[in-house]
């Protein structure tokens, strides 16, 4: 075989390779309203890691739940 041609056809699949892999891209692109619609698409396509999610149930499971506030201060909208 030619070396020359060799290199023209390693070339050209090289080519052909790129301008699928650009389609694949341009078509998987995607345009968000506002940036949280954005970090929706984001947050329902990523996995949380479980160490995390582990980390996330344990500090949870720490915190003090709020004490209920009076009935008369509920119905009014008194502060507190």
């Amino acid at each position: 075989m030619n070396p020359k041609k060799l290199t023209s056809r390693q070339q050209t699949e090289e080519q052909e390779q790129a301008a699928v892999q650009q389609q694949s891209e341009v078509a998987t692109a995607q345009e968000f309203a506002t940036p949280e619609a954005m970090i929706r698409h984001d947050r329902m396509h990523t996995p949380v890691p479980p160490v995390i999610g582990q980390r996330l149930k344990d500090s949870v499971a720490q915190l003090e739940p709020e004490p209920a506030s009076p009935w008369w201060r509920r119905l009014f909208g008194g502060s507190k």
